[in-house]
């Protein structure tokens, strides 16, 4: 059976299995649902775009890290 390539897949032989590791991780984490600090709401807040994060819950935006929330 061949592993899972996630979401570094589209990048086939390219750059390095370390590399193709890191960005996998990185974009599956950036892209999952976080707790909202604001309204307490598990898995609400999602990530607009570099750094903005937004509650689905209580529509609150706010800046946070890059690929995380705080």
């Amino acid at each position: 059976m061949v592993k899972g390539q996630g979401t570094a897949g589209r990048f086939g032989v390219r750059y390095g299995n370390t590399l193709r590791a890191k960005v996998s991780k990185i974009e599956e984490f950036s892209r999952g649902s976080f707790k909202c600090p604001f309204c307490s709401k598990d898995k609400k807040v999602r990530r607009e775009a570099y750094g903005i994060w937004k509650c689905r819950a209580c529509k609150i935006t706010f800046a946070g890290k890059a690929y995380k929330p705080f």
